[in-house]
């Protein structure tokens, strides 16, 4: 994390907690949207997001589905080429209910199965969250087989940018600004690194999760709302092609393509200008590195768009320059 923090601009004066309470909520990431608030690098935000369906921490339908989303957040001074670098202090669940799919997703499994599995009932598993035990688990009578309880991992499935172009994206669609990519690893703790396309960046969160496996292979996680904290910083002049994510083990690039092997090339070759730029590493040991010390995890097969994560371990990196 020593690149980010040694390179993300510092301004003048001092830096401000923002308490927002969204009452509009949108499904599409765009810069055509208003801001909703105007933050400065180093300002802290504390605010809350509703669940993909609409649902808010009390129960209330507040918005549309799928996914909307909290901001856009305005960052005064970020332009197109820069970085913008967002620190996730905290999240928390704050109500006791979530709700899933409860039947695996078409492209998480084979054709054959999936005319099998068309037959049955696809109902909603829902789900109770005990923050105070740390778990979400199912009503035992709904279920055959053994108690199914997990612990929780809250996490963010949509984070983004806005797209250049003023384009509006589906917020269902991850793509290089990031958008609904559903990877687990988007929790409290770490870092993330997205590139801007418009002026102030634009950033849009969302999409909320108890914890979700790898992959997302039912089309959903244990969706609900959570109360969120970040802090924002920006890298003047530091183009990205895709999103960054750093935490105290590794760093990662997330890559997405609507076919997983480009997914997987994305992340790949993101990683590798990671390696060279920030940690001195030629084209050749860079590669050497990587053939030995890199790992991948699937992080959704079931958006328009699938998402891939590279990593590598700190422990295997040289200092950062």
């Amino acid at each position: 994390m020593k690149l980010f923090l040694a390179l993300a601009l510092t301004v003048t004066g001092f830096a401000e907690t923002h308490r927002f309470e969204p009452k509009e909520f949108y499904n599409t990431f765009s810069g055509a949207h208003k801001p909703v608030l105007r933050i400065k690098p180093g300002d802290r935000v504390i605010t809350s997001t509703i669940d993909a369906g609409g649902t808010d921490a009390a129960g209330v339908r507040r918005g549309q589905g799928p996914n909307p989303e909290t901001g856009p957040f305005f960052i005064e001074g970020a332009e197109p080429g820069d970085t913008l670098v967002v620190h996730l202090l905290r999240l928390e669940t704050n109500r006791a209910t979530g709700f899933s799919a409860s039947l695996l997703a078409p492209y998480a499994v084979d054709p054959a199965f999936l005319r099998l599995q068309a037959l049955r009932d696809p109902k909603t598993a829902n789900w109770h969250i005990d923050k105070q035990k740390g778990v979400a688990y199912l009503d035992p009578a709904e279920f055959k087989g053994p108690r199914i309880e997990l612990p929780l991992r809250p996490m963010l499935g949509c984070v983004a940018t806005a797209p250049p172009n003023k384009a509006a994206i589906p917020t269902s669609t991850p793509d290089n600004f990031g958008g609904n990519m559903d990877y687990n690893g988007m929790g409290a703790g770490a870092t993330l690194m997205l590139p801007v396309f418009e002026p102030g960046a634009l950033f849009f969160l969302g999409d909320g999760h108890a914890r979700q496996g790898d992959g997302e292979v039912v089309g959903s996680a244990i969706e609900t709302s959570l109360d969120v904290e970040f802090s924002v910083d920006l890298i003047k002049g530091k183009r990205i092609s895709w999103p960054r994510l750093e935490n105290e083990d590794f760093i990662m690039v997330l890559g997405s393509s609507r076919t997983l092997n480009e997914a997987l090339q994305h992340a790949t070759t993101e990683l590798m200008r990671w390696l060279m730029e920030g940690y001195g590493y030629d084209e050749r040991s860079a590669s050497v590195l990587m053939g030995q010390g890199m790992e991948y995890e699937v992080a959704n097969v079931v958006d328009p768009e699938f998402t891939m994560v590279a990593k590598i371990r700190k422990r295997f990196l040289g200092p950062s320059l």
